[in-house]
């Protein structure tokens, strides 16, 4: 069998005799894959002239709307990946971390669309006043990359590693060419096969590469962005390539690092936090068979615990049965292939010349339900590096593979140092009931680590682990870690994204962004804003209300009934030494008072007002301040009909300038309101 790469919007099976694939589990061969002969250039030119032209179009409510019907798609097919995930070396547990996470991912991420202008381009942060009236203003205006998106990913993941990454590419408006492992690809392209067969993303935006893919960063410039994940040694070689420096390539890389669990001065033996801590590093170890990114290869604990830590987890990891996942029972599966384990086990021979191995044995162990010679099966292993500040190379060589090395500390600087000798990581984990602890570990180290878990009694019943990255944090870390940055929730999205300072009147800023800017042309209307659908409001349409006067009764009546009776409202007396000059009303009144004016009272196309958003009080208003407000629609953004019962509505943001007398403002504030549409747009 021969598996397909899917290129120029056609599945085509590889030329030559291939890399052969097998299975994990009992060796048997299951395809070939290869990518010789493939043409990059051209795929980068179908990517970009096809893929990426319909997805740049497309607006954040569109993108993540697509998301969201993909990620309903795959889920509806998922068992079929569970069944080819099995030949990976994969447990049940392991598939659903890897093909559940990764459909998660696209919900995650689909769901952020609501965080975005309904415009194909994002208008990032607040307008920067650069001239003393207001007429000349910046911002910064995010529009998607006009390359392609090219991912390199290792063979532990083959669904979420994609997942992950097309969810921000696709969101940011680019086109991805996917490369998985050619290890383990064969889940990548059953996978792949499902999101073209779905119709549901546009021509183009998405090509896949299941062989080697040598050469396949060679055309990449300065619109194309380049992610790797995998070993620390290839990341650095393929980010240093002269056109990649030359052209300043966005090259994101996410490599295999050497993560540290450290276990606090205060935990002891009969701790709630001991316990946790031992099951988190037996959940680490044997979780894909110790194959991930994210897991623990360095346990840092207080030296005179080391005994107690060696029995508790010995007592721990006896409890975990290696064999056929497809076994009731089994506990740990096998290693990708049998190049993986011969090269595992070929480093912890070498490892065991200065840090014995304490826990496990490579030779002696039970596999259930498979043959231990055919299969890719190693049994947990756990060395002990007795002197960790003269015996380096635990802080420089990772096992890829179910392998973690205990190391004692005399005092907790020392256990800091120890973690930070990794040179960067991941995540590392302080295991801790102490807050003073805690403060330290991560006022201290959080500079060589791109994620730390605080793990206690208090968030370990809903923690999600050392080793899981979540969708909307960052996902990356500092030095041999790569230096990158993936998931964040919109970080990740910003990342294929170019961002560009735009400078000029707040009109023109307006006209561009599709987002009304304070001091731009207002535009007055004969018909109140409340009377017109979604779809008849312009940007800058502008209501003039009628005006207030402000009186002390005002002030006593709101007092009576919101109950707030702050003395700057309630008593004259008491103002000495403050900044005002007599009683002053109530911000919220004044904000109440504005939405009296603004506001029709009549029946109409404004369904509801559910929020506010940058509320500010400007200035004190006094009685006998006469206030009035420019209502003004700010920003539009469509909602998506949930079925052909809901009504159809978008959401419009108004600006809310309440002013007096002199012109000046005195608060300002965003509302949120739900407004019918005409039609129905199913």
């Amino acid at each position: 069998m021969k598996l397909n790469n899917y290129i120029l919007g056609e599945w085509q099976p590889h030329s030559g005799e291939g890399i052969p694939q097998y299975n994990a589990i009992n060796g048997e061969f299951i395809s070939t894959t290869g990518s010789d002969g493939l043409d990059y250039a051209e795929m980068y030119h179908y990517a970009k002239t096809v893929g990426g032209k319909k997805l740049r179009k497309m607006t954040f409510q569109e993108r993540g709307r697509m998301l969201k019907a993909l990620a309903f798609y795959l889920q509806d097919r998922k068992n079929n990946y569970y069944k080819i995930s099995w030949q990976t070396g994969a447990t049940k547990i392991d598939s659903w971390i890897d093909i559940d996470g990764g459909i998660g991912t696209l919900f995650a991420y689909a769901s952020l669309r609501r965080k975005f202008q309904d415009q194909p381009f994002y208008l990032e942060g607040e307008a920067v006043k650069l001239s003393k009236e207001g007429t000349f203003i910046g911002h910064h205006l995010l529009t998607p990359k006009g390359g392609v998106a090219v991912h390199v990913n290792a063979c532990n993941f083959p669904v979420w590693g994609m997942l992950e990454k097309l969810a921000c590419n696709w969101m940011g408006g680019m086109p991805a060419i996917v490369k998985p492992s050619e290890i383990t690809s064969y889940l990548t392209e059953a996978v792949v096969r499902d999101i073209i067969a779905s119709g549901i993303i546009p021509e183009g935006a998405l090509q896949l590469v299941c062989g080697p893919g040598r050469g396949i960063y060679d055309p990449a410039g300065i619109q194309d962005v380049c992610t790797f994940t995998g070993s620390a040694s290839t990341g650095k070689k393929l980010k240093s390539l002269p056109h990649i420096i030359g052209n300043s390539v966005s090259f994101n890389m996410e490599a295999d690092s050497l993560n540290a669990a450290v276990l606090g001065p205060d935990v002891y033996p009969d701790s709630p936090e001991f316990d946790i801590f031992i099951k988190e590093i037996r959940k680490e170890v044997v979780t894909k068979t110790g194959q991930k990114c994210t897991a623990i290869r360095r346990i840092i604990v207080p030296a005179d615990r080391v005994d107690a830590i060696k029995k508790a987890l010995t007592n721990e990891l006896a409890k975990v049965s290696i064999g056929d996942p497809a076994v009731e029972g089994v506990k740990m599966g096998a290693l990708v292939n049998k190049a993986q384990q011969e090269k595992l086990i070929n480093q912890i021979n070498n490892a065991c010349k200065s840090t014995p191995i304490i826990i496990g044995d490579l030779n002696h162990f039970e596999v259930i339900g498979s043959d231990s010679k055919k299969g890719a099966f190693v049994s947990p292993i756990i060395l002990f590096n007795e002197k960790p500040f003269e015996i380096l190379n635990t802080h420089n060589e990772e096992f890829f593979g179910p392998v973690s090395t205990i190391m004692p500390y005399n005092n907790f600087d020392e256990a800091i140092e120890l973690a930070n000798l990794g040179k960067g990581s991941l995540v590392s984990t302080i295991c801790s009931y102490d807050q003073q602890v805690i403060n330290q570990y991560i006022y201290e180290s959080s500079i060589f680590h791109g994620r730390i878990l605080i793990l206690n009694r208090e968030s370990a019943k809903e923690s999600t682990g050392h080793g899981s990255p979540m969708p909307l944090m960052m996902h990356g870390g500092p030095g041999r870690a790569g230096g990158g940055e993936e998931l964040g929730g919109m970080r990740g999205i910003l990342h294929y994204m170019q961002r560009t300072a735009i400078q000029g009147h707040p009109t023109n800023i307006s006209r561009v962004s599709g987002v009304y800017q304070y001091g731009g042309e207002q535009i007055e209307k004969d018909i109140h804003p409340f009377k017109k659908h979604f779809e008849d409001l312009e940007i800058g349409e502008t209501l003039i209300t009628a005006k207030h006067t402000v009186s002390e009764a005002d002030i006593v009546n709101f007092a009576n009934v919101s109950g707030d009776n702050f003395y700057a409202h309630m008593d004259a007396t008491s103002l000495e030494g403050t900044i005002f000059e007599g009683r002053v009303a109530h911000g919220y009144f004044v904000l109440s008072k504005a939405a009296g004016l603004f506001v029709d009272a009549k029946k109409g196309p404004v369904l509801l007002n559910y929020g506010l958003e940058e509320c500010r009080f400007t200035k004190p208003v006094y009685p006998g301040t006469t206030i009035g407000v420019r209502f003004t629609v700010k920003e539009k953004v469509d909602q998506e009909q949930k079925s052909e019962e809901d009504i159809p509505k978008g959401i419009v943001k108004f600006l809310v300038d309440v002013y007096d007398q002199t012109g000046e403002t005195v608060a300002i504030a965003t509302i949120l309101t739900m407004v019918k549409k005409k039609f129905r747009n199913i």
